[in-house]
């Protein structure tokens, strides 16, 4: 833990002050370095901020680094993720401690003084923006601003939401607070205010937000696109807004915080006066010490103002680490431990919750989640996608005491109404209620949604599918942090007709199936939508998408055709005409599997054996052994056609080169659904005609 260099001074002749002083140095004379030797990075806002995130760390927060997914530490989120090597540095000062995915501490650190020389170097724990799964200690994955203050919402929402259905009388179980730390670009990205205005609303008195005011982004002094009333906007918004005039008084900050845990029914906006670069004499409050490396004069005048050797590098002073031992090692081990033995009381009085408890820290279900799922029977007219879903998601939610979520406003049209006796509504006052409103947020709604997941409650978000643009962001995050979150997705092609083409998804299922890792599903009838929920249900480390019709289905009769327990696979073979192999293979999803289902009985009349693929799922399919895969998309039948609302892009790994895709090239129009059908070729003649012309009949 020291470098080659001597240590600074002794540590023993030291007073209180000087201590503080030198602990906060060494995280921003690490952040220099590991910023110069990258020759890439941020090295202005750790320089700025070390104060504030020392005494945070070492003097505020309950967090043991020994146990770092205790579950009542408090949590830090770093907003402004550029920043990471604040992140970096404290973790490694306070030897937070590493946990794989399993939940297994490994004993071994979750950043060591390597990572940190090898800063945003390939295999490094000290990448270039904070990364959640692979770094222990890292509450969320940060980089995009806004995303971060925006997520801290969720888990701030997370936090009464547990507390609500498990603390009893004399056992707090669930009482921890949620720091954020966050910058002007954090205040001026959309999503931030989304969240805000809703965190406002709902009271949350658990959260804190910490913003670093600066005044400089990349391109200069804020002044040239920044100039509101940072305060008065979230006095609006019902925050409790504080203002600390210095980063380095280190007394101000800390009773700031202290009024923050004080203060009950509004978040609390801390207002953080900060020299971005301090100490380095010529960068300092300028554009330069925000995203590049100070250079190696600059750095050596920047040590030399902290009373620094000028030549040492990644210099940790003896006596450092057992001051942050001291300070949140010791109070964070004393706080786990009281709650640790709390716990045990507590699984004694209520066995059954602490079961619960138990379940949803390790992502697990409990017996019996899927029990009573609805069969839908065959039926002609059929049944909505959506309003399956919400017979679906009823049955769940009662099932999984854990489990729920809501709507961008649009619960009635989505469906995704918990209506059981004893659901309620998450407002002021009921935060146990397992309905949650978002208002017209979709941005924030899909943040939130990854906040309550990293905070362990298994969480919904929806809205129309054509508004999955706006949630995009947060859901490619998801995807990154490997969370099982889910967003429900109504309206999935041209079923509101009228509308129009802004209300038409073309593009938005192949921009999502182009996420890495995220399960991407759009059930073909009732029966497809319950093993659709299924499948998502059973998802720990993979967050997945639901793309619903909003008109009727036709519920197909499964004793004529496959099960739709098939679905799990992301394809299967649902129907085969006699007589032999296949002569021409029709995929389909959603609402066109009906369509080709349709087309497939008339070739079956006209002689012409025809296969049904019902394919709800492309990345579950790719999944599958190569072998299944055959089986079902015959390699040596190439006459096959694709039917899908929706861009033609992407089809030819499934039709091949001989194949055709009935799909959209452009935007849709505003008419009725029928004649859009028409127009776009969306009909069963236009397939048979199209097959009779591929297998040269007539």
């Amino acid at each position: 833990m020291a470098a080659a260099d001597a240590p600074v001074m002794e540590m023993s002749s030291m007073t209180n002050e000087e201590l503080d002083q030198l602990s906060i140095n060494t995280i921003r004379t690490l952040s220099i370095d590991a910023v110069q030797a990258a020759k890439s990075g941020h090295p202005g806002t750790p320089m700025a901020l070390a104060p504030l995130v020392y005494t945070l760390w070492n003097r505020v927060m309950r967090f043991d680094p020994k146990d770092p997914i205790w579950p009542d530490r408090d949590r830090f989120v770093l907003s402004n993720g550029h920043a990471s090597m604040l992140l970096w540095s404290i973790l490694h000062l306070t030897g937070t401690q590493a946990v794989n995915a399993e939940y297994e501490r490994l004993g071994t650190p979750s950043v060591a003084l390597d990572d940190i020389r090898h800063f945003r170097q390939l295999g490094s724990k000290a990448p270039g923006h904070p990364e959640y799964h692979w770094v222990s200690g890292v509450e969320t994955t940060t980089g995009p601003l806004g995303q971060g203050i925006a997520t801290s919402v969720g888990m701030a929402m997370a936090r009464q939401w547990l507390a609500s259905r498990y603390n009893k009388p004399g056992f707090e179980l669930f009482n921890y607070n949620i720091y954020a730390v966050c910058g002007d670009g954090c205040l001026m990205e959309g999503v931030g205010s989304e969240a805000a205005s809703l965190a406002g609303h709902l009271g949350l008195g658990d959260l804190c937000w910490i913003y670093d005011n600066n005044h400089i982004t990349i391109e200069g002094k804020t002044s040239i696109t920044f100039t509101e009333d940072v305060a008065a906007r979230f006095a609006a918004y019902h925050w409790n807004v504080l203002h600390v005039g210095d980063a380095n008084d280190l007394k101000s900050i800390e009773d700031a915080l202290a009024a923050f845990r004080q203060t009950k029914g509004k978040p609390t906006l801390i207002i953080l006066d900060s020299h971005i670069g301090y100490g380095s004499p010529h960068k300092i409050d300028t554009a330069a010490a925000h995203g590049e490396p100070l250079g190696d004069d600059e750095v050596k005048l920047t040590k030399r103002a902290y009373g620094w050797p000028e030549d040492a590098r990644f210099l940790v002073p003896d006596g450092v680490m057992k001051h942050f031992d001291d300070g949140i090692g010791v109070r964070g081990a004393e706080a786990r431990q009281r709650w640790e033995a709390l716990f045990a009381d507590y699984r004694k009085q209520f066995p059954e919750l602490a079961t619960e408890i138990d379940q949803l820290q390790r992502r697990e279900l409990p017996a019996g989640w899927d029990r009573n799922l609805p069969t839908f029977k065959a039926d002609a007219k059929g049944i909505a996608g959506r309003d399956a879903s919400g017979e679906v998601l009823n049955v769940l939610a009662q099932n999984i005491p854990w489990f729920l979520g809501g709507s961008a406003d649009l619960g009635p049209s989505n469906k995704t109404t918990l209506k059981f006796a004893g659901a309620g509504d998450f407002e002021p006052g009921s935060p146990g209620g397992r309905n949650l409103h978002f208002g017209i947020r979709e941005h924030a709604m899909a943040a939130i949604v990854n906040g309550l997941s990293l905070s362990k409650v298994r969480a919904f978000g929806a809205t129309f599918f054509i508004f999955s643009d706006y949630a995009r962001p947060a859901i490619r995050l998801s995807a990154l942090m490997e969370l099982p979150t889910l967003l429900i997705f109504t309206h999935d092609a041209m079923g509101d007709g009228e509308d129009g083409p802004t209300h038409q998804p073309v593009e938005q299922l192949l921009s999502l199936r182009a996420i890495p890792g995220l399960v991407v599903l759009r059930p073909g009838d009732a029966n497809e939508v319950v093993e659709a929920y299924r499948c998502i249900l059973q998802l720990r480390h993979q967050p997945a998408v639901i793309a619903l019709s909003r008109q009727p289905l036709p519920t197909f009769d499964r004793g004529k055709y496959a099960s739709a327990a098939g679905v799990a696979r992301g394809a299967y073979v649902m129907a085969d005409a006699p007589g032999g192999p296949p002569e021409i293979i029709l995929i389909a999803t959603g609402s066109e599997v009906a369509l080709v289902v349709e087309a497939h009985e008339a070739l079956t009349a006209r002689g012409i054996r025809s296969r049904v693929v019902s394919m709800p799922s492309w990345d579950l399919f790719e999944h599958q052994p190569k072998a299944y895969r055959d089986e079902v998309l015959l390699p040596g039948v190439k006459a096959r056609i694709a039917v899908e609302q929706g861009s033609e892009l992407g089809w030819d790994r499934y039709v091949g080169s001989e194949g055709r895709v009935i799909g959209m090239k452009t935007f849709g129009a505003s008419a009725p659904l029928k004649e859009l059908q028409h127009k776009f070729g969306f009909e069963p003649d236009k397939v048979v005609s199209m097959a009779i012309e591929m297998l040269g009949r007539e």
